[in-house]
């Protein structure tokens, strides 16, 4: 189940809630009792980047890099990905 964040309109208050995405948003604030909860927009908690967080998915044999078998060879034959090191430049 997903945690949404609230503020509350009226006094502020900001709180996490773990609730079913089928679930009625909260509305009654529990500090002040008042029905000014408004659920906020936040960014998710992990990201999936670069190119071998997949390599240790349930693949066999010669398959490694989906990378690789798409280009020849992925990141000019060494692991970085991000252009950032000196084999890269």
């Amino acid at each position: 189940m997903p945690f949404y964040e609230y503020r509350c309109g009226s006094c502020g208050h900001e709180l996490e809630a773990m609730q079913k995405m089928s679930a009625a948003p909260l509305t009654d604030c529990p500090a002040c009792e008042q029905p000014q909860l408004v659920k906020l927009v936040s960014a998710a908690g992990f990201r999936l980047k670069g190119g071998g967080w997949y390599e240790t998915d349930f693949k066999g044999g010669a398959k490694k890099n989906v990378a690789e078998s798409a280009s020849g060879q992925a990141s000019g034959g060494h692991s970085c990905g991000t252009g950032a090191c000196s084999a890269c430049s």
